[in-house]
């Protein structure tokens, strides 16, 4: 459509000569992008076609076989009402496999105790960086079955983050609520709570794979939804990066949860996490009973046997392990 007729300009509606040669000088810019507009098309096409090609390449076909066999519920809008984009999260998943499968060479055990419908993963948190999620994901795509689209819940300051809150939205992660998770659960969905929250993820070296204390909400909700947990022990994430501490008033000052001391960073490429080798263990489901509005004690005793549970399962992995690397 000429650029007049776009801008409501009719052969009844008369202009003068210098108006017309505005028209002129910006119809040529304005048809020549038009006419470039189908070899961009082709040129993004191809460029998305050669990605697909090598992630076949690298992860083989098996990855776009279990891709096809993940079910969605998309909204008209084509994300899921959480806002779970099916290409968003076809690279991000092919981008963790990578480093499930070739960098951290994760070894899972105890994948046919994760159940096909409805479950909370609760597992251990460190590493600095939620790397171990990213890990825990990518081994229900690439070694459950069948494969799984887990849902995590992040933290409420990632949605101040750029780019971040985008991201996480549309790799189908979700702020951590009540109200959200009960709606995953009731979806049917595999959802990751690490009850140390921020606390658990930044520990210091020192410190490492011993459990701070759980929060509650996971029983409360596995309570009312009538959820089986599967205690997760991650072994590896403690050392990708050596904390020698942490930044309390920086952290603050910044409103983050932390400002890990980390002496790496000053290394070439220390920015990068060092690839120790990941173990993965996934326990048998456990089952509880009981009203979710009990008091915090009875409720505690519960959380307990969870929080108990994952810290055998962590030291018992690292004395089966021969070496951080390897």
């Amino acid at each position: 459509m000429p650029l007049d007729q776009r801008i409501g300009w009719g052969d009844s509606f008369s202009v003068g000569a210098e108006s017309k040669s505005l028209v002129r000088r910006w119809s040529g810019p304005v048809g020549t992008l038009r006419a470039l507009a189908p070899l961009a098309r082709r040129l993004v096409e191809s460029a998305v076609g050669g990605i697909d090609s090598w992630m076949t390449g690298k992860l083989g076909e098996e990855f776009n076989e279990r891709l096809a066999r993940v079910p969605l519920s998309l909204t008209p809008t084509g994300v899921d009402e959480f806002g779970l984009d099916p290409q968003w999260t076809k690279y991000a998943l092919a981008s963790v496999a990578l480093l499930h499968r070739k960098y951290f060479r994760t070894e899972v055990f105890g994948k046919e105790n994760i159940p096909a419908g409805r479950v909370l993963l609760i597992a251990n948190h460190s590493g600095q960086i939620p790397m171990d999620g990213a890990l825990i994901g990518a081994s229900l795509f690439m070694d459950v079955e069948p494969p799984r689209f887990m849902r995590a819940m992040v933290d409420k300051w990632t949605q101040t983050l750029p780019f971040v809150s985008l991201l996480f939205s549309r790799v189908g992660q979700v702020v951590g609520v009540p109200e959200n998770a009960k709606r995953l659960l009731e979806n049917n969905e595999a959802l990751l709570v690490f009850p140390e929250g921020a606390r658990g993820i930044a520990k210091p070296f020192d410190k490492r794979y011993q459990l701070v204390d759980f929060g509650l909400g996971f029983m409360r909700l596995a309570l009312e939804t009538g959820t089986p947990i599967v205690p997760v022990a991650v072994i590896g994430g403690e050392e990708q990066y050596v904390s020698l501490g942490n930044f309390d008033g920086l952290a603050k000052l910044l409103r983050m949860p932390s400002m890990p001391i980390l002496p790496q960073l000053l290394l070439p490429f220390g920015v990068l996490p060092l690839p120790t080798r990941y173990r993965i263990y996934f326990g048998e489901p456990m089952h509880f009973t009981g009203d979710p509005d009990d008091d915090d004690s009875l409720i505690e005793e519960k959380v307990f046997v969870v929080k108990s549970t994952v810290q055998s399962m962590v030291n018992r992995g690292l004395q089966a392990r021969k070496g951080v690397f390897f």
